[in-house]
This record gives structure tokens, C-alpha cells and sequence, in this order.
């Protein structure tokens, strides 16, 4: 007659132990596939921002979706998002894209209303963007920023029936009532709107 075993073995110990240390890129596919369901573009990185720095919604059958904000950070990436997980600082964008490479990080969900354009219907139908950088620092612009975010906004624009032009695709400068500049006088309009419209 076979023993019921009450415990975990000892293997099955070791092998969550491991789980808890290893990265989420070495382990099985089912825990990757996992992962890609938390994000709304494949390419994207979870990074959750904190749930008191956005709002929850049912987008786009709560709000439409209408635009997508260009910001610059004025912060490096990893502090961008160590902003967005503070809840003190009540505010978030639902990507940042990494200057160096373009890896891009999902911090809010893009049904989720994120607190971004300091403008409430501006925040309710659009997609914010942050690009790590400063407006005067020009080459914070790399050609693979450039390049992943278009792959990115034209993937938005996509899926919600945005046009890809100048109109609906936004500096967070051109928010009604924005007392910001970002993007800022070196982001190359012209550049990454062929970038979005060749994607």
C-alpha cells in the first residue's frame, strides 16, 4: 500500500526556492507566457507602476482612446520608474523607452487611465509615452528610441483606430493647459512620424 505524502519533497522545495531567485526570463515558458498576458505590446517589460498613481478603467468602453502623448522623462529610465511605483508622487505613463536601446517598460495597463498629460480628459483618451532623456540633451534621441517607440505608437494606433498624424499624436507641450515642454525643440517630429507610418 502506497503513503499518502502530506509534505512537499524535498526536490519540489528546491525547486521553488529556485523560482524565487531566478529571473523571469530563465524560467519555463508557461511563467514568459505569463508575463506577455500582463503586458498590452509584446515587446514591452512589466514594470507595474503603483495602483495610487493611476485610475482603473474599462478602456476604450470607458473613455475612447483618441491620442498618443510624447513625454520626456527629465529623469533617467530606472528613476522614471521607481516614480511611477512611489504612490506618493501620483503621477505615471503607461510605457517608458529606454534611451540606450529603446527597451521599452509597461507601467500602467492601456485600459487603465494613466496620470500623465495633467490634463483629466486628455488622460481619459490617450497613451502616454515617456522617453528617457532631457528636452536639451539631444542625444538622449538615439536611433533605437526613435526606432521602438514608432514600432510601439504605431502599434497603439492600431489597435484604436488612431491616425498616425500629427494631430493625434501629441507633445505632452500641445495638452491644453500644460505648463510643460516636453517634448521638447530637438525631438525630430518629422523623423518619427515617417518611423510610425513605415512600421
Amino acid at each position: 500500500m502506497d503513503r499518502v505524502r502530506r509534505f512537499p519533497s524535498r526536490r519540489r522545495l528546491l525547486q521553488g526556492a529556485v523560482a524565487a531567485v531566478v529571473p523571469a526570463a530563465l524560467l519555463p515558458a508557461t511563467h514568459a507566457a505569463a508575463q506577455a498576458r500582463a503586458v498590452d505590446y509584446p515587446l514591452a517589460e512589466w514594470v507595474p507602476a503603483s495602483t495610487s498613481n493611476y485610475t482603473a478603467a474599462n478602456r476604450p468602453t470607458t473613455y475612447p482612446i483618441d491620442y498618443v502623448v510624447i513625454h520626456v522623462t527629465q529623469e533617467t529610465y530606472a528613476d522614471t520608474l521607481a516614480i511611477f511605483q512611489n504612490p506618493a508622487k501620483k503621477v505615471s505613463a503607461h510605457y517608458v523607452v529606454r534611451s540606450r536601446d529603446g527597451h521599452i517598460a509597461q507601467c500602467v495597463r492601456e485600459r487603465n487611465v494613466g496620470w500623465h498629460a495633467g490634463n483629466w480628459t486628455y488622460n481619459t483618451r490617450s497613451i502616454g509615452i515617456e522617453h528617457e532623456g532631457w528636452v536639451d540633451k539631444p542625444e538622449y534621441f538615439t536611433h533605437a528610441m526613435y526606432e521602438q517607440s514608432a514600432a510601439l505608437t504605431a502599434a497603439i494606433c492600431s489597435t484604436y483606430d488612431i491616425p498616425k498624424d500629427r494631430e493625434h499624436i501629441i507633445g505632452h507641450h500641445e495638452v491644453p493647459g500644460s505648463d510643460h515642454t516636453d517634448p521638447g525643440p530637438y525631438w525630430d517630429w518629422s523623423r518619427y512620424l515617417r518611423l510610425v507610418n513605415f512600421a
